[in-house]
C-alpha cells in the first residue's frame, strides 16, 4: 500500500480528542499540525449522551482541519480490546498463520466470527524463539467506533490499540533502552506497557486521572468540574497540602497495582530486569506524582518532555504541542503507523473495509487501461500504426495490472489454504466449546426432580405431630439419582422402561447426584459406584428406530421411598406427573432438555424387600457400634438418610438422642424381629410399611449440538 502524503493519528479519550498530523520532511517525519478538543462532559459521566459528545468533537475537528488527500489512524482503548502474548512452538514459517489461528480460537473469549482480530510476530535476532501477540475487539464495538470517523469523511486506514500505538511511538523515538516500563496514565484507566527490543507485555488497570478527581469530590464536597479544576491547579493553590492529602489513597493504589504488575512480569520473564519507567499522560502534571512513584518503586521514572518527530513550523502550534506532550503520545504513535513507520503493523481495521480500500487503489489502473482501450478502438482501421503505438505505451500499465491480478490470485490461494487448514483442531475446539451449552444441565435436572416431589416445610417432629398416621403423609424421599448417557434414545422410547430396573448401582449407597462426579468411561457414560452402566437390553417386540431418530440424552433412574399408604400410585401422581410436565414446551423457556417419558418401573413395601431390610439393619448396627465407641456418626444410605422432600429436607442421619439399644443381628436378607433396627432415627417410627420405588425418566437433549461430532457428548458438561 502506498505511503500517504500525510496522516492524522486520532485518539478519542475519556476527557478529550487528541490528534497529531505527520508529514514527510525529506527522509524524516515532522509534526505539521496538532489538536486537542476537550469534550463538554467527561465521557464516563455522559451516560446516553456519550456518542453525541464524541460525534460533536469529531465534527469540530473536521471543520478546523482539512483531511482530504490524507489518511487517519484511530485508536481504541486497551480495556475494551483484547491482547495475548504467546510463545510459538518451533514450526516452519509457512505454518505460523495456521498455528496463530489455532491459538486465537483458544485464547480469544469470543467466537472468531464475532471479533476483528490480528496478530504481530516478535522475534529477537539472537534467539530462535518466536512470540506472537494476538489482538482482538468485538465487531459491534469497532464498527460503531469507526462509524464516528467515517461520518465526518475521514479516510480510516488503521485501527490500533492505544497501548500498542504508545509502544510504536516510544520505539520510533528510541526511548526503549533495555527493558522499559511505560505508564500511560489516562483519565479512566492506566495502560502499563513493559517492552524491550523484541517483546512487549500489556496490562490495563482501572485507575486514572478521574480517580484523583473523585477523591477531591468526596473530600471537599465539590462537583466534578470544580474538583477537576482544583486538581489541575493544585500546585499553585494555598490548600495544596490538603489537596494532596486527599489524593494520597489513590497514589497508594496506583503504586500497588504497578508493583503487582512488575512482580507478575518478573515471575514470567525471569531473565529480564526493568531498567527505567517512562511516565506519560496528563495526570503526570500533578507535582509530586513522579517523585512518589520513583521512591516507592525504587526505579528511575522519566517524564516525557518531547517527541522524536520534527516540530511544527507554526510557533503557536509548537507551543501548544509542548504543553500537551504527555497526552498526545498515543495519537503520535497512531500517525506513525499510518505513515508506515510503526514497528507493530497489525491493525483491527475490518477485513471488508480493507478489501474495499485495496480495490479503490487499483481502480485507477483499471480506468487507465480501459481508457486506452477505448481510445484505440475509436480510431479508424487505417490507423493501425497508431494503434500499435498506443498499445505499446499501455504495455507498462498492462504489466502492472497483470502483476496486481497475479498477486491477488496468490493471496486468494494462500487464504484458501489457511482457511481450510487445521480442520480437525477447529472441530475439537468447537467440541470443547459446545460443552458449555450443557453445563447447567445437572443442577437444572436435579432442581426439576426436587420440584416434582411434594413440598413439606416442617421439621420431622412437626410432621409427626400433624400426621400421626405415617401412611397419611404425602412425602417422598429421594435416595439416589443415577444416569446413563445414550446417543440414540429411539429404542429406549419405543421400549419398556422396566428394562432399566436392574441398572448396576441402583441399589448402592451413592447420595443424590453423587454419580455425576464419577469417572467417565470410553462410551461417555458416568460410572455409578465405579461400575460401567450396561447397555440397554432390547425389549421383545419393540420397533427398532433409525439411529438418531430419538435424539440423544440420558436415562435417569430415581430411587427412593415414601411412607404414603397408597405407595406406587402416590409416586405416580406426584413425582412421575411432575416430571412428565417438563415437556418440549419447556424448551422455549430456556431449558436445553425435556423429559419425554417417565415411569414407575418397580416398587414394593420395605418389609417385602429382604435386601433393603438388611441394609437398614446394617446401618442400625453401625450406628450402635459407633455410639458404644463414643463417636456416633450419622449413617447414610438407608430410607430417610440424607433425602430430599420438596422444598424441605426431611429425615437424614443425625447424632442419636433417642437411645439406641443393641439389637440381634440376623442373617443377611432375613427379617429380624428387633423393630428398633428398622426405625426412622429421627421419628422412632417403624419404616417397614414404607414403600420403596424406582422411577426411570428419559431426558432428551434439545436442540441438538452445533456440530455432528460424535466425540462430544453433554455427559462431560454435566460434570
Amino acid at each position: 500500500m502506498a505511503t500517504p502524503r500525510f496522516a492524522w493519528g486520532i485518539d478519542v479519550g475519556n476527557r478529550a480528542l487528541k490528534a497529531v498530523k505527520l508529514v514527510r520532511d525529506g527522509d524524516s517525519l515532522r509534526v505539521d499540525d496538532f489538536e486537542v478538543i476537550e469534550h463538554e462532559t467527561v465521557l464516563s459521566n455522559a451516560g446516553d449522551n456519550r456518542e453525541g459528545l464524541i460525534q460533536s468533537s469529531l465534527a469540530s475537528f473536521a471543520q478546523r482541519h482539512p483531511t482530504k488527500g490524507g489518511v487517519a489512524s484511530i485508536g481504541v482503548a486497551g480495556q475494551s480490546s483484547f491482547a495475548r502474548f504467546i510463545k510459538l512452538p518451533p514450526v516452519e514459517p509457512k505454518k505460523i498463520p495456521e498455528i496463530v489461528r489455532f491459538e486465537a480460537i483458544q485464547q480469544i473469549p469470543f467466537p472468531l466470527d464475532d471479533v476483528e482480530w490480528s496478530y504481530q510476530l516478535f522475534q529477537s535476532p539472537e534467539s530462535p524463539d518466536v512470540e506472537v501477540g494476538i489482538f482482538a475487539m468485538r465487531k459491534e464495538l469497532i464498527n460503531q467506533h469507526i462509524g464516528h470517523f467515517t461520518s465526518v469523511d475521514l479516510n480510516v486506514q488503521v485501527v490500533q490499540m492505544n497501548p500498542l500505538a504508545v509502544y510504536n511511538a516510544m520505539q520510533y523515538d528510541q526511548r526503549i533502552d533495555g527493558t522499559t516500563m511505560i505508564i500511560d496514565l489516562g483519565a479512566e484507566n492506566t495502560d502499563l506497557i513493559i517492552a524491550d527490543e523484541s517483546t512487549i507485555w500489556l496490562r490495563s488497570i482501572p485507575i486514572g486521572g478521574n480517580n484523583f478527581t473523585e477523591a477531591l469530590v468526596k473530600a471537599f464536597k465539590l462537583n466534578f468540574p470544580k474538583a477537576e479544576d482544583l486538581k489541575r491547579n493544585a500546585s499553585t493553590s494555598k490548600y495544596a497540602r490538603q489537596i494532596f492529602q486527599a489524593m494520597r489513597p489513590v497514589f497508594a493504589d496506583l503504586v500497588a497495582e504497578v508493583q503487582r504488575s512488575i512482580g507478575f512480569y518478573a515471575s514470567v520473564h525471569r531473565d529480564s530486569r526493568i531498567k527505567k519507567i517512562l511516565a506519560l499522560g496528563g495526570t503526570f502534571k500533578l507535582p509530586g506524582l513522579q517523585k512518589y512513584l520513583q521512591q516507592n518503586l525504587q526505579l528511575e521514572v522519566q517524564r516525557l518532555d518531547s517527541i522524536g518527530a520534527g516540530s511544527p513550523t507554526d510557533p503557536k502550534v509548537a507551543a501548544s504541542l509542548n504543553d500537551n506532550i504527555l497526552s498526545v503520545v498515543g495519537a503520535y504513535g497512531l500517525a506513525l503507523q499510518a505513515m508506515g513507520e510503526g514497528k507493530i503493523t497489525s491493525s483491527l481495521l475490518p477485513q471488508h473495509i480493507r478489501r474495499e480500500k485495496i480495490w479503490k487503489e487499483k481502480q485507477k489502473w483499471f480506468a487507465a487501461a480501459a481508457a486506452l482501450f477505448l481510445l484505440g478502438t475509436g480510431i479508424g482501421y487505417g490507423r493501425i500504426a497508431l494503434d500499435n503505438m498506443q498499445l505499446q505505451r499501455a504495455s507498462s500499465e498492462k504489466s502492472a495490472n497483470e502483476a496486481v491480478l497475479s498477486q491477488a490470485t496468490a493471496f486468494d490461494g494462500e487464504w484458501t489454504t489457511i482457511s481450510g487448514a487445521g480442520g480437525p483442531e477447529r472441530q475439537r475446539i468447537l467440541n470443547i466449546h459446545s460443552l458449555e451449552e450443557y453445563r447447567d444441565l445437572v443442577p437444572s435436572l436435579l432442581g426439576d426432580i426436587h420440584a416434582s416431589v411434594p413440598a413439606i416445610k416442617a421439621t420431622p417432629q412437626e410432621v409427626k405431630q400433624k400426621f400421626p398416621d405415617r401412611g397419611e403423609r404425602q412425602q417422598i424421599f429421594v435416595e439416589h439419582v443415577l444416569t446413563q448417557f445414550t446417543p440414540d434414545l429411539a429404542p429406549v422410547l419405543a421400549g419398556d422402561l422396566r428394562q432399566f430396573v436392574k441398572m448396576p448401582g441402583s441399589g448402592g449407597s451413592n447420595p443424590v447426584g453423587a454419580n455425576f462426579g464419577g469417572a467417565m468411561p470410553g462410551n461417555g457414560s458416568f460410572v455409578p459406584n465405579g461400575v460401567a452402566p450396561a447397555a440397554p437390553a432390547p425389549v421383545e417386540g419393540a420397533t427398532a428406530a433409525a439411529p438418531g431418530a430419538g435424539g440423544r440424552g440420558f436415562v435417569v433412574t430415581i430411587h427412593g421411598t415414601t411412607p404414603n399408604k397408597n405407595g406406587l400410585a402416590f409416586v405416580e401422581q406426584s413425582l412421575v406427573k411432575g416430571l412428565t410436565a417438563i415437556s418440549q414446551a419447556a424448551i422455549p423457556g430456556g431449558k436445553s432438555y425435556y423429559i419425554a417419558k417417565a415411569q414407575v418401573v418397580s416398587g414394593t413395601q420395605i418389609r417385602n424387600h429382604p435386601e433393603k431390610l438388611s441394609q437398614l439393619k446394617a446401618s442400625y448396627d453401625a450406628a450402635v457400634n459407633a455410639k458404644n465407641a463414643g463417636a456416633f456418626v450419622g449413617a447414610s444410605g438407608g430410607a430417610g438418610g440424607g433425602v430430599m422432600s420438596g422444598e424441605g429436607v426431611v429425615g437424614g442421619a443425625a447424632p442419636s438422642d433417642i437411645g439406641i439399644a443393641p439389637g440381634a443381628a440376623g442373617a443377611a436378607g432375613a427379617p429380624v424381629d428387633d423393630s428398633k433396627g428398622y426405625q426412622d432415627r429421627l421419628t422412632s417410627e417403624d419404616l417397614r410399611d414404607d414403600w420403596e420405588f424406582t422411577v426411570v425418566a428419559v431426558v432428551v437433549l434439545d436442540p441438538p449440538p452445533k456440530t455432528a461430532a460424535a466425540a462430544v457428548t453433554p455427559t462431560a458438561a454435566a460434570n
